[in-house]
């Protein structure tokens, strides 16, 4: 490859410079005369003369990627005006002049120093001038020219992906199209055939072919089938020269994938499925799977099952799990083994989408027959009915039979029952049952007046088997018994006017009554009302039955007198209908009354009618009642003026202090007790946590020091107050604290007696009040009051 190559590149570079030497030599011909003057007639007739070069030339050619080792020649520039001497000097400027084109100054041979790649660069435009050489002035006008890379085939074909995927439909016809890949090349698509591509398929026969000028590869083959392949590796070459010999080629690798149609029915791998269910499986519950397969994929293997036919398809169901493609048979109703042992279905599985193009596969769908065979369960007894209700009669004796119960084991086995009573249900315990044969008895007389009915629930279980276990609700209706009388429907009385002798008897009743019976209907109405027998014939009143359950109670006679009798109680029997019939004495009250004219009641007390011109008995309770309430209050008055209040402080009548009390304000009387707390006064050091020692009496009586005497009545009071302060700090049995205290009292207990006035009325005093003259003017109203007294005795 690489001889044919080089010898390719000489053979092109021998016939490029034999043409550029030709065409040198016939513009030189043809243009000599051209550096010569030229006389040419303008407009007006004025001759203009233009010069004309020696050389000129459009363009040169070189072969690119030529390396041998001598610089290629690319042309010569050569002028008319040039003799050989050299004083001509040939100047090249342009595009690559000096680093890949040069020139010989001299002779004017161009030369390429590298090698050329017209993949990157097609062709350059230079420039070329002629100057005198020793004073470098331009002989001729620069020239352009332009020196093309002529182009070789040393690019292969790349296709543009180096791995294509592809899908086509499985079973399609021969010469579909499935994808189409395309190869570039960088060579000159103008200049032979470098550039001109073939396409063939080196891998992937006979399944696939590939267009030669296109690219398109189409299926080869018929019915190719996704389920036995579903994937194609296709190898394309794209060859330029035209597919010739000695053109380079490129490959690519084409992963072709059959798509899935719907071209397979389902198909259940077997004729028979088996499976079985316990009697004691509920609605709902899983029996088994069936599937068929589906070789396709996606929506064209989904599968749909259903029950065509079978002894079993009132008692089971089909439905299809998408996530699986599976049938799953579950319960739909609950199954006996005792009933039925065995049953047989048959399942069907179809498609959901269908091909109209494949229907000719079909039909898509396939059949299997599905056995369920029923397991036998240790069931619970079943009751004979789902309830009962029975009947007992009232007042029946302990140990009445009331009903049966029945129940049985469903199983073959047919174990033996036991029965027995919720005593959630028979909380009173009125009802026993055989625990053997399921009778129920009472255990105690019923009232049907308390409860009509009463409903119990009975278990049944089996003997080996406690834990199955079944219950009925039984209902027991208590019948009725003619056990209770008739009475007054209500507390009736009655009320006749008195009057006299000789004014005729009123048609109407004095009252109507009524009555209850708390028996049935049957017991009850119809009632039947007559005077007890001893007073059939009472002189002063009658009753009248009306037959409607009612009846009326009527005077026989006029001129009733309160001052003779006001209350009469009339005895009447009531009978019911019942068999045998009941009866009662029921009293009915009927008081004489004062009337008005018009028959209206004023008044039905005989003292009423006694005291004519006193007060009524209201009056004289609602007097009494004033006079109980003065009572009291006076009582209580007296009381709260008894009582007086204690003082805060007790103190011992033989220890005397002396407190001093500033009074900065009217004191609040004798209820003011809050004026300042005294606990605080007297435990100062309390607030900072010193707990002082408590007051107690000192156990020997404090002697006044020697000298100190009682005070005249004219010693100075201040002196006085100073003079008993520092008596009581300097004394060992005084309490370590000031005793200060608002009284809002009287005291007790002074030497001095009260200074207050308010008793001055009622109190006798001997004291003498002379001395407060000598207080000075704080006193001057004490002396005011006091000391005048016996001034004011005399003077009386």
């Amino acid at each position: 490859m690489k001889e044919n190559y080089c010898l390719q590149a000489t053979l092109v570079f021998l016939g490029v410079l034999c043409h550029s030497q030709a065409f040198t030599t016939e513009r030189r011909s043809h243009l000599r005369p051209s550096f010569h003057g030229h006389h040419e007639k303008g407009k007006e007739g004025q001759v203009l003369q233009r010069s004309k070069r020696g050389w000129v030339w459009n363009q040169f050619f070189v072969i690119e990627e030529y390396t041998g080792p001598d610089p290629v020649l690319v042309g010569r520039l050569h002028s008319d005006i040039d003799s050989g001497d050299g004083n001509i000097k040939y100047i090249l400027s342009g595009e690559g002049a000096g680093t890949i084109f040069v020139i010989d100054d001299k002779s004017g041979n161009i030369h390429a120093t590298k090698t050329l790649d017209r993949e990157e660069r097609a062709q350059y435009t230079l420039m070329a001038q002629a100057v005198d050489r020793h004073t470098n002035r331009p002989l001729e006008p620069p020239s352009e020219f332009i020196v093309k890379v002529q182009d070789i085939n040393d690019n292969p074909p790349e296709f543009l992906h180096e791995v294509y995927h592809a899908n086509v439909p499985e079973r399609s016809n021969v010469g579909t199209s499935v994808i189409q890949v395309t190869a570039s090349d960088a060579d000159d698509p103008t200049y032979g055939n470098s550039a001109k591509l073939v396409y063939s398929i080196l891998e992937g026969q006979p399944y696939f072919s590939v267009e030669a000028q296109t690219g398109i590869i189409r299926t080869a083959l018929p019915n190719m089938d996704r389920e036995a392949k579903e994937e194609y590796h296709v190898v394309i070459q794209a060859k330029d020269m035209g597919g010739h010999m000695g053109g380079l080629s490129g490959t690519t690798k084409v992963t072709i994938t059959l798509t899935d149609v719907n071209d397979n029915p389902p198909k259940f791998p077997q004729s028979v499925y088996q499976m079985s269910v316990s009697e004691a499986a509920v609605p709902g519950e899983e029996v088994g799977r069936v599937k068929a397969k589906d070789p396709d994929i996606g929506e064209n293997g989904l599968v749909t099952y259903n029950i065509v036919d079978g002894d079993g398809m009132e008692l089971f169901e089909i439905t299809t799990d998408y996530e699986t493609q599976e049938g799953v048979v579950k319960l739909k109703k609950p199954v006996d083994f005792e009933t039925k042992r065995a049953y047989s279905l048959k399942v069907e599985a179809a498609n959901v989408h269908i091909d109209p193009k494949f229907i000719s596969n079909g039909p898509f769908k396939d059949t299997v027959t599905v056995k369920i065979a029923v397991e036998d369960a240790d069931e619970p007894p079943k009751f004979l009915a789902p309830s009962y209700i029975h009947e007992v009669q009232e007042n029946a004796a302990a140990g009445t039979v009331v009903g049966r119960v029945h129940a049985k084991d469903p199983d073959a086995a047919n174990s033996p029952i036991r029965y027995s009573i919720d005593r959630h249900t028979d909380l009173d315990r009125f009802f026993t049952i055989n625990p053997e044969d399921g009778f129920i008895k009472t255990t105690k007389p019923l009232d049907r007046e308390e409860t009509a009915w009463l409903n119990i629930t009975v278990f049944a279980a089996e003997i080996h088997n406690r834990h199955q276990e079944a219950k009925v609700p039984v209902a027991i209706r208590v019948l009725d018994v003619n056990d209770n009388a008739p009475k007054f429907a209500a507390p009736y009385e009655g009320f006749i006017c008195e009057s006299d002798q000789t004014k005729p008897l009123s048609n109407q009743p004095i009252v109507t009554i009524s009555a209850d019976d708390k028996d049935d209907t049957a017991n009850g109405p119809r009632f039947i009302f007559n005077l007890p027998p001893e007073i059939i014939h009472n002189p002063n009143f009658t009753v009248r039955d009306n037959r409607d359950n009612t009846a009326g109670v009527y005077a026989r006679r006029g001129g009733f007198s309160r001052q003779k009798q006001d209350l009469y109680l009339l005895p009447i029997v009531i009978s019911d209908g019942g068999i045998p019939p009941m009866s009662s004495t029921n009293t009915l009250t009927i008081r004489v009354c004062g009337c008005d004219v018009n028959g209206a009641l004023l008044s039905c007390n005989a003292e009423a009618y006694i005291l004519n011109a006193g007060l009524s008995t209201g009056a004289l309770i609602a007097i009494l009642a004033c006079i109980v309430i003065l009572l009291v209050i006076v009582v209580l008055f007296v009381t709260l003026r008894r009582q007086k209040k204690e003082p805060l402080i007790v103190f011992e009548e033989e220890d005397v202090r002396e407190n001093i009390i500033t009074y900065d304000d009217e004191g609040g009387g004798e209820e003011d007790t809050e004026a300042f707390d005294i606990a605080t006064l007297q435990n100062p050091d309390g607030i900072n946590g010193f707990i002082p020692r408590k007051d107690i009496k000192p156990e020997y009586q404090y002697m006044p020091r020697p000298g100190l005497r009682p005070a005249p009545n004219s010693v100075d009071v201040d002196d006085f107050i100073n003079t008993r302060i520092q008596e009581a700090d300097n004394d060992p049995t005084a309490p370590p604290y000031d005793s200060i205290q608002i009284y809002g009292y009287e005291g007790r207990g002074s030497v001095a007696g009260s200074l207050s006035s308010l008793e001055s009325a009622t109190t006798d005093s001997d004291l003498d009040y002379d001395y407060l003259q000598n207080w000075g003017p704080r006193f001057k109203k004490l002396a005011d009051l006091y000391g005048s007294k016996d001034t004011f005795d005399d003077d009386s």
